[in-house]
């Protein structure tokens, strides 16, 4: 039997955070993955991962965590404005790097970490899971294989309650400073053009409209005042290179249930993928939960479902992640390079950079 791949995960903090809720899950339930490391900032939440999580190793240090021989993978989940140290280390130590979106904070940071990763010659993977639903996968072949005509238009459409109480949670603060690189335009925003372009084709032009309509918060815990800067409503219009055209619309501060609706319209037909009903109401962002596919004929007003297989035991915000980790195994074993990686991301941070 192959050996599995070592993985070493910076930012495993035990209690909290997108590694525990989603790539921890994920490396545990594949036979192709084992936990060979974790690292954090302070030496007692990084024992308490390595115990927790069952890892060979734990370090606070992530440049030791990635010249450990039994790590093959560094994964980064951290912030968003470490992510080039990190990236830069595991790949100076030689090592194939999956760092979770959005890759950098800037456009131009991005295109160096690109750069950095073909020089090293090594896999670099990014998190934009949305491409490996179940649903999308079904998607994307039936408008490949022409059973909706020629696509026209699209509609995108996706909430969050993120942000919709004047007190918030004290370890969402930081992601209401624009500089931090993960308000609703880099990471939702993101997730939604990269499913656009993955579905349809490539962005030919873009504008876009940002708005800021909860100007204010405070920490839930402390009353600290909380001003926002990073955008909470993001407008979008975009031709791509087949001649569609593409709206998307996003916000933060959803009163209700968070929900996503993306239409698409062919010459012979239409599709719609919708977020299915889910207590979490995370899981209603497009890369995150499940989706529901329908598809509506000429001569017929009804949605009719089209049946997706998903065979997933996984946690719902796991899901797409471990689809993502397969491919990667996949990729590492076969030579190939089919995941999103750092020169997908780095394009997508470009285009985002027009907003």
């Amino acid at each position: 039997m192959t050996k599995p791949i070592g993985v070493g995960i910076v930012g495993a903090n035990p209690g909290r955070g997108w590694a525990v809720r989603a790539h921890l899950p994920a490396i545990a339930a594949s036979p192709e993955f084992s936990l060979a490391a974790v690292a954090t900032t302070r030496s007692s939440s990084s024992e308490a991962a390595r115990a927790r999580f069952g890892a060979q190793h734990a370090f606070t240090d992530v440049r030791s965590l990635a010249e450990h021989p039994d790590v093959d993978l560094v994964v980064v989940t951290v912030k968003v404005p470490a992510h080039a140290e990190l990236v830069t280390a595991a790949l100076e130590a030689g090592k194939h790097v999956y760092c979770e979106w959005p890759l950098a904070t800037t456009a131009e940071e991005a295109a160096a970490l690109a750069d950095a990763g073909e020089r090293a010659g090594m896999h670099t993977a990014v998190g934009l899971q949305a491409r490996f639903s179940p649903t999308v996968r079904r998607a994307r072949s039936m408008i490949a294989a022409g059973e909706i005509g020629t696509v026209q238009s699209a509609t995108v459409y996706s909430s969050r309650s993120k942000g919709n109480t004047r007190d918030v949670p004290g370890w969402t603060a930081y992601t209401y400073d624009r500089g931090t690189g993960v308000g609703l335009v880099e990471v939702l925003g993101g997730h939604a053009l990269d499913l656009v372009q993955h579905l349809l084709g490539p962005v030919r032009e873009l504008t876009a409209r940002t708005s800021i309509r909860y100007g204010s918060h405070q920490v839930a815990e402390t009353g600290e005042r909380i001003d926002v800067t990073a955008p909470d409503h993001f407008l979008a219009h975009a031709e791509l290179d087949g001649g569609a055209v593409v709206s998307v619309h996003l916000h933060d501060g959803e009163a209700v249930l968070p929900r996503t609706r993306i239409e698409i319209a062919g010459t012979e037909g239409s599709l719609t993928l919708t977020s299915a009903p889910e207590t979490d109401p995370w899981a209603a962002q497009l890369q995150i939960g499940r989706l529901d596919l329908r598809r509506s004929r000429p001569g017929s007003p009804e949605w009719t479902v089209v049946p997706v297989s998903d065979p997933s035991a996984l946690p719902v915000q796991a899901a797409n992640v471990g689809r993502l980790y397969e491919q990667l195994a996949a990729d590492l074993r076969d030579g190939a390079h089919t995941v999103p990686d750092f020169a997908v991301a780095s394009r997508l941070h470009e285009l985002l950079s027009t907003v």
